[in-house]
């Protein structure tokens, strides 16, 4: 059995990562700002994670295995964090993105390529770190998400006082009702209402991962690995938006209607013109086996047409 705090973990596969590690066995603490309790037999501490002062409270003299950081967004956070759990944790992992990938918001190499990037594209050791921009700033932070996350992964990499991990998950979909992010029911609501859906002429794939398997990932990554260092975390097979709409389609029996865009416009979730596919190989290398997409889209877009069909009826 392993002490383990997990920062968040009040929603979607962080709940369910939560849920699984308590099911192990494990001693599972759970930090947020207290809108939401964490399941029966999981600790909760309330405090503002943002506030190194409010958070060193809560923790007290506790101390864990791993730390698995759901909710860092910024190098502000990250340094909070480095700070109140230094001396008193082993490993943090922090669940990072595929978005810091994304060409359109940072230059790094590859971004000419259409070949799926390897976790060295973007290396925490040496990314540029500027805690001087207004990262408390709601605002900007949501307008500088990627780089929030390139640059809370430098801050943990090079703090020193911690082993630390970044699992860069990709696109996470499935889990119906559940998804937040709503951009499979986007779909699945424009092609059940005969709807346009917006989409590049020629989009490129990105890669995907199941809610359920992004859970067994960063599970493995807090009690059953000890790699340090960013892996990506995505499924076999890259998908294209026509791959994915055509899932939805094959289930609902009605075919898509597109509305072709230009480079640059704005388009429908998933429509692409731009590349960054992540290399899932260090995974396999590791010892996680990932699963392919075809293994649970179906299953997602089903569970996804079961709650629009049942949002209709309501």
């Amino acid at each position: 059995m392993a002490t383990i705090c997990v920062i968040g973990g009040s929603r979607y596969f962080g709940e369910l990562l939560v849920r699984r590690l308590r099911a192990d066995g494990h001693d599972v603490t759970v930090v947020n700002r207290g809108a939401m309790p964490p399941p029966p037999g999981v600790r909760h501490l309330v405090a503002d994670r943002d506030d190194a002062a409010a958070l060193a409270a809560a923790l007290g003299s506790r101390t864990f295995v791993v730390v698995v950081d759901q909710v860092c967004y910024t190098p502000a956070q990250a340094a909070v964090a480095a700070r109140a759990f230094r001396g008193r944790a082993g490993r943090y992992v922090m669940t990072s993105t595929i978005e810091v990938y994304d060409p359109a918001t940072a230059a790094w190499p590859h971004t000419s390529s259409r070949t799926p990037v390897p976790e060295t594209a973007v290396d925490p050791e040496t990314w540029p770190v500027r805690l001087d921009l207004p990262w408390h700033d709601p605002e900007f932070r949501a307008a500088h998400y990627a780089e929030g996350k390139r640059q809370a992964e430098a801050v943990l990499a090079r703090d020193g006082g911690l082993p630390f991990a970044a699992v860069r998950s990709a696109h996470v979909l499935g889990g119906g009702a559940r998804e937040f992010t709503g951009r499979l029911d986007h779909y699945v609501s424009r092609i059940l209402r005969g709807a346009e859906i917006a989409v590049h002429r020629d989009p490129l794939p990105t890669v995907f991962v199941h809610h359920q398997e992004i859970a067994a990932l960063l599970r493995w990554a807090a009690t059953g690995s000890d790699f340090t260092g960013a892996l990506n975390a995505a499924s076999h097979g890259p998908l294209d938006v026509m791959d994915l709409t055509a899932a939805i389609a094959e289930r609902t029996g009605r075919a898509p209607r597109y509305r072709t865009v230009a480079t640059g416009q704005d388009a429908s979730p998933f429509s692409l013109d731009r590349h960054y596919a992540m290399d899932n190989a260090r995974a396999g290398r590791l010892g996680f086996r990932l699963s392919h997409t075809s293994d649970w889209l179906p299953g997602a877009v089903a569970e996804a047409l079961a709650t629009a069909r049942t949002a209709a009826a309501a």
